[in-house]
């Protein structure tokens, strides 16, 4: 496969070719996307429109269908009914096209514990057919980057939960994809290195680039993303600028609890007998 580089900044601007007024291509475009498991419908036709060189967060509580709708949209599970296009570019029709434009880094990501940091992006650099000299150039800069540089030579086996996500990222991003999904980034990392993977992002999102990730962490949501999709029930129940999912409500976190029904709840009646000393 040959390398993939991509400008992002003109690829933001590449829907404006055929005339001024014309908007950019969506990143990603779902249409009615369908996956059942047995008797448990875990995503219900959803329609999604994901604009380009945004921070897009798909929040949602536990067992909303996240994981599952960006495993499809990744091309790690088949739908069973809907379809989904990247760049363009229908993902199962054309995965090679699209996986080579697109990042992921999965939720319980399995890496090749066997090998060393820098040996697993020299590994994941020229599966994904880039040359030699240029995989090593990127992948010194990545560990230097995301604070690696020091453990480049320990095997992955020996990483802690931080390490492993910032070793993941960078396997993701070292191809310079197009767009970056990522499925509960934050989620047991330490905050200095939380901090280190939000810089980078940051970073990569202002050239041009998209990413997507889900999170049940309004808070981070709020404060990193431009674009939301609310998902609960393996339904999306609003989506927009930040602006707009949040409305009227004071934050996001209220406006997410009232979206997913979840608004009022209380459990102190029911949990009475709770506190004021063991075994009563």
């Amino acid at each position: 496969m040959p390398d993939q580089a991509f400008d992002h900044g003109a690829a933001a601007q590449s829907g404006q070719a055929g005339g001024a007024h014309t908007a950019p291509p969506a990143a990603v475009r779902v249409q009615g996307l369908w996956k059942r498991f047995g008797e448990q419908i875990a995503v219900a036709g959803i329609d999604l429109e994901l604009p380009a060189g945004k921070f897009i967060g798909l929040v949602g509580p536990n067992g909303a269908g996240k994981t599952t709708t960006l495993s499809m949209v990744t091309g790690l599970l088949r739908p069973d009914q809907g379809t989904v296009e990247i760049g363009g570019h229908d993902v199962w029709r054309d995965p090679v096209r699209v996986k080579s434009r697109i990042g992921v880094l999965p939720e319980g990501l399995r890496l090749f514990e066997r090998l060393s940091g820098r040996e697993l992006l020299a590994y994941s650099g020229r599966l994904r057919g880039l040359p030699g000299a240029e995989v090593d150039k990127r992948a010194t800069q990545l560990l230097d980057v995301l604070d690696l540089a020091g453990s480049q030579h320990k095997l992955v086996v020996d990483y802690s939960t931080g390490m492993r996500k910032k070793i993941g990222l960078a396997a993701a991003l070292l191809h310079n994809p197009q767009v970056l999904f990522l499925d509960e980034p934050f989620e047991g990392v330490d905050p200095v290195s939380a901090q280190t993977i939000r810089g980078v992002l940051e970073r990569y999102t202002a050239s041009g680039a998209t990413v997507i990730f889900s999170s049940h962490v309004m808070e981070l949501v709020e404060s990193l993303c431009d674009w939301v999709a609310v998902m609960a029930a393996g339904r999306i129940r609003a989506q927009g600028t930040l602006a707009e999912v949040r409305g009227d409500a004071p934050t996001l976190q209220s406006a997410f609890l009232e979206l997913v029904g979840a608004q009022g709840r209380d459990a102190g009646e029911s949990l009475d007998w709770l506190g004021g000393g063991a075994g009563r």
